[in-house]
């Protein structure tokens, strides 16, 4: 019994040094994630803010805003 407890202790410890090796990302990958997000939101602004899109908008607030409860 002690055997089978000892050889799940190490199969264990393996596993998470294994998992240790690649806990997270380097600070390139963050700059990179980063760099990514900031030119997203960049172009949903601008989708965001075009004169259709911006239209279309303020259409729904104003029905939203004049329906009757």
């Amino acid at each position: 019994m002690n055997r089978k407890i000892k050889e799940a202790v190490v199969r264990l410890r393996g596993m998470c040094r294994r998992r240790r090796q690649d806990a997270g990302m380097v600070t390139s990958e963050y700059a990179m994630g980063i760099i990514a997000a900031v030119g997203f939101a960049l172009l949903l602004y601008e989708v965001v803010t075009s004169g259709q899109v911006r239209a279309e908008l303020q259409a729904i607030v104003k029905k939203a805003l004049s329906a009757r409860m």
